[in-house]
């Protein structure tokens, strides 16, 4: 795919020109942003006969040629593990995943993953998202559950991929943290990025990076815990996790941000509930997208697993013992 670069984006680096024609109906779109970091990565982004990197500072008026590589064959073992299936058709399929479960293969894992159960469930999954990652839009923490939607052929990736992309997808959590935060509403607007010296974490608290957008509220309080709605902004890994434990307020069993202090939770039935978490109290409550093909709205929503609920009906009797 060819495109020049027009004169109002000079200044602009190369991923950013990119991940802002993929937004719009053109050529490119539909690519995802993590798609195209790897094509830029791969030399598969040529401006103006030359492999560029990311960082790259278009002028306006280069040819710049992205090449995309046919998918690879899937080489992974369908397993077949059942699932939770929320709605399926002929282009995709929506599960709740639960916590534990890893999305996608990765280094040193290719079996018991989400990606294997449904590679045996559907058997026709996308192969555009890369050989490791067949069907898979967008993810979520190992520990973390909730409503997930992977596509069953190339235009159903692409369509999706551009909701994605363009920030038009609706997702909603329901988190479980420790404390209650105040004020009860309030829009987390941060920068975001690695921590500067614990790599495998990330910060809001940094002077330089890309921007982070988390609003929640306050459903419930009691025993030195509450339950928040959260409206996601953006999508940065850890995102949720990481601006509640970076304003005081933790996600309860999230042993990487502070979430496994259960000392200041005031009531015994809270502090068991909480203490008995194997993960981090985060649910992908409900997802709202279109359809890829048909356009038609979809609210996909999936139900709070049964350790969150005893920690929900804990939080709420230890509020009404307090009233």
């Amino acid at each position: 795919m060819t495109l020049t670069v027009p004169a109002a984006s000079a200044g602009e680096r190369l991923d950013r020109f990119l991940a802002t024609e993929a937004s719009k109906a053109g050529p490119l779109s539909g690519l995802s942003r993590a798609r195209l970091q790897a094509l830029i990565d791969g030399g598969h982004v040529v401006v103006d006969g030359k492999p560029q990197k990311s960082a790259f500072r278009v002028k306006g008026g280069e040819e710049v040629r992205v090449v995309v590589p046919a998918a690879e064959p899937i080489a992974l073992e369908p397993e077949p593990v059942a699932l939770d299936v929320l709605y399926e058709d002929a282009d995709i399929i929506a599960v709740a995943k639960p916590a534990g479960l890893v999305v996608h293969p990765g280094a040193g894992r290719t079996r018991g993953t989400l990606v294997n159960a449904l590679l045996a469930h559907c058997q026709d999954l996308s192969g555009i998202g890369g050989a490791r990652r067949p069907g898979i839009v967008h993810r979520l923490d190992r520990g973390t559950s909730g409503v997930l939607i992977a596509a069953k052929h190339d235009r159903a990736h692409a369509g999706l991929a551009r909701q994605f992309a363009a920030r038009e997808v609706v997702k909603r959590y329901v988190a479980f943290v420790l404390g209650t935060p105040t004020p009860r509403t309030r829009v987390l607007d941060t920068l975001y990025g690695r921590h500067p010296t614990a790599r495998q974490r990330f910060t809001s608290k940094l002077t330089r990076g890309k921007r982070a957008v988390t609003r929640y509220t306050v459903a419930a309080s009691g025993g030195g815990a509450a339950r928040l709605d959260v409206l996601l902004g953006t999508g940065r890994t850890h995102q949720i996790r990481v601006h509640l434990a970076d304003i005081g307020h933790p996600v309860l069993g999230d042993a990487t941000y502070g979430g496994r202090r259960f000392g200041p939770l005031s009531d015994p039935e809270v502090r068991e509930a909480a203490a008995a978490l194997t993960h981090q109290a985060l649910h992908a409550a409900v997802l709202e997208v279109r359809h890829p093909i048909s356009g038609v709205p979809l609210v996909l929503k999936a139900a709070l697993p049964e350790d969150l609920v005893r920690l929900a009906r804990a939080i709420e009797r230890a509020d009404h013992r307090s009233a």
